[in-house]
């Protein structure tokens, strides 16, 4: 969490297409677009390397500001498209946000602690939608998993949020849960034979040939 925003340094971009945007990331840019509700959608060239290690470090939701020939806008990455072969990044879409300003975003829900002997820890969810001021967003939640036991579980409602944040996702929602390796096992079975997975049957023996 930080109370000041990222520099990122930006040029116009004024063509578009395919052909472009390939020309773009062999030069080690990456196309972006800065968009928000009653706000013209600023196009851009970012640097790969530099916006790289700002998601890398700070994750999504990252608060930037945006220097644009000299004209500063403040923003909050919101989405990053990546490459599924090289894993890179191909294009950002960024949100014009304001000082004091809330806003509705996805945490990443990370559990920490040793539960209780014999217990195993199923995460149900691995984020969470609070409202928090776009100066305050966490980068992480973290959550004691500390002596759980068997039975126990962790909605949404049991996570301490930062302070000033609300929950927006339903109190009830689940987010860990703690059983016995068995009834791991057991619900595995269960999926799998709801989906069909039968074990292979025996191939029948083939019919031997006679003679005429």
């Amino acid at each position: 969490m930080s109370n000041q925003a990222i520099s990122l340094d930006a040029t116009p971009r004024k063509e578009f297409g395919k052909g472009f945007a390939r020309r773009a990331r062999k030069a080690g840019l990456i196309p972006t677009v800065i968009y928000a509700n009653g706000f013209e959608p600023v196009h851009i060239n970012v640097n790969r390397i530099e916006f790289t290690k700002i998601v890398r470090n700070h994750g999504v939701n990252a608060v930037v500001s945006v220097n644009i020939e000299g004209e500063k806008q403040l923003a909050m990455i919101k989405h990053v498209d990546q490459n599924v072969l090289t894993w890179e990044i191909d294009h950002a879409d960024l949100l014009a946000i304001k000082k004091g300003e809330t806003v509705e975003v996805e945490v990443p829900v990370v559990a920490e602690g040793t539960p209780g002997p014999g217990t195993m820890v199923m995460q149900e969810t691995d984020t969470i939608r609070i409202l928090a001021d776009v100066m305050s967003i966490p980068e992480e939640i973290t959550i004691s998993i500390e002596g759980k036991t068997v039975g126990e579980q962790i909605t949404a409602a049991d996570i301490e949020l930062p302070a000033g944040a609300e929950l927006v996702d339903e109190p009830e929602l689940l987010m860990i849960n703690f059983v016995a390796p068995e009834d791991n096992e057991a619900e595995a079975d269960e999926a799998a034979a709801e989906a069909g997975v039968v074990e292979d049957a025996p191939e029948a023996p083939e019919a031997e040939e006679t003679e005429e």
